[in-house]
């Protein structure tokens, strides 16, 4: 079998932020009407169902190193667009006290037959991720990866978590987008799938029975890409600062580097029921790394952050180096001494005597750590 490209791919949804009142602006329509930016020539920018929403793509990367120049180039490129109309850039899951019941959905036929289709479902979904793509062309071992890699998705949602606060309040959870993603249909960790075929059976069962258009409408943390061949990673609050989102994929191209290695040995590693990924989804949505998550082969708990660090140093310890990702993969480690963004937000609140403007002034300055604009 040939090995996979490994190739990422990185999506970011940012927020637009009025700067006096900190609250979200609706402006994609008039992004959109900048039509000789360079980011949108090249067709990297987007709307999203919300127009205070801004979508970003990188193009196809071989390494960490190229997705973390294409990031800054994005970062850049909205905040420039927005600095034209005085406005800000965010990146966090959640905004601190915007309220989804006063948001203007963009008015293009896609996101309005989302909102006709899923009703205040659709309305409430004011919440912000990142989605990482790692290629993978043979669909088998790409269904194979898929449900290996979902044990390791809670380990990852703890480093980046960004959403502690909905509508003004601190929620005590550090990824409340969990939460409102989850009401989502067809959302949430999938099941174990035997073949790809298993997986096409679903999927063209719902399209003919008019369930979905196509695969693009199931909503689970980590599947299938319905055009192109990746397994996309849809799991993560969007990425303060750039070189977590970085990180983020370089532990994800790693896991699979590690995962096509065992298969290439005729080995692999256990996979787990749902349920029980679940389990440790819900600590990492609510406790984050001062939690603790379940080690299923040990059956016993244990800190969560001694689980991150036998991901990084035994689960893909072994193929960082032949990969050439080591600095960004060991970003980690810094995540792990500072908190994740969600803890960060969390220590200005509380500095501030629960300054919910003060986190917003916090969120634009990490976002724009190492962008030039």
């Amino acid at each position: 079998m040939k090995p996979p490209s490994l190739t990422i791919g990185i999506e970011e949804e940012y927020q637009i932020i009025d700067p006096e009142t900190r609250e979200l602006r609706s402006y994609i329509t008039e992004i959109l009407q900048d039509k000789d930016h360079l980011l949108l020539r090249e067709q990297q920018l987007k709307p999203e169902l919300h127009q205070s929403i801004v979508e970003v793509g990188t193009r196809v990367c071989n390494t960490p190193a190229d997705a973390c120049a294409e990031l800054i180039k994005l970062r850049s490129g909205v905040m420039e667009l927005a600095n034209r109309k005085g406005l800000k850039v965010v990146a966090a899951g959640s905004h601190p006290f915007s309220s989804w019941m006063t948001q203007e959905i963009t008015p293009l036929e896609r996101y309005m037959g989302v909102k006709q289709d899923m009703q205040d479902l659709a309305q409430q979904l004011l919440i912000f991720g990142t989605h990482v793509h790692i290629g993978i062309e043979d669909k088998e071992f790409l269904i194979d990866a898929m449900n290996v890699s979902r044990y390791l998705l809670p380990h990852l949602l703890c480093l980046s978590s960004s959403s502690p606060f909905w509508m003004g309040r601190k929620t005590g959870l550090k990824s409340y987008r969990s939460v409102i993603f989850r009401n989502f249909p067809r959302s949430g960790v999938p099941r174990i799938f035997p073949s790809y075929g298993d997986f096409a059976y679903l999927r063209d069962t719902l399209v003919r029975t008019g369930c979905i258009p196509d695969g693009s409408k199931i909503y689970w943390d980590v599947r299938p890409h319905h055009a192109y061949p990746t397994l996309e990673f849809r799991f993560l609050d969007v990425c303060t600062r750039v070189d977590e989102a970085v990180c983020m994929a370089a532990i994800l191209q790693a896991v699979i580097a590690k995962l096509w290695r065992l298969r290439r040995d005729n080995m692999t590693f256990r996979v787990y029921p749902a349920d029980l990924v679940e389990e440790n989804k819900w600590r990492a949505v609510r406790y984050g790394l001062d939690g603790k998550l379940i080690d299923f082969g040990k059956q016993q708990e244990m800190q969560a952050r001694a689980l991150v660090i036998e991901m990084l140093e035994w689960f893909i310890g072994d193929v960082v180096d032949e990969l050439g990702t080591r600095k960004e993969v060991e970003y980690a480690y810094r995540i792990l001494d500072e908190g994740s963004s969600a803890d960060r937000q969390i220590a200005v609140f509380e500095r501030t005597g629960g300054n919910l403007h003060a986190v917003v002034d916090h969120l634009i300055a990490e976002t724009a750590e190492g962008i030039a604009v």
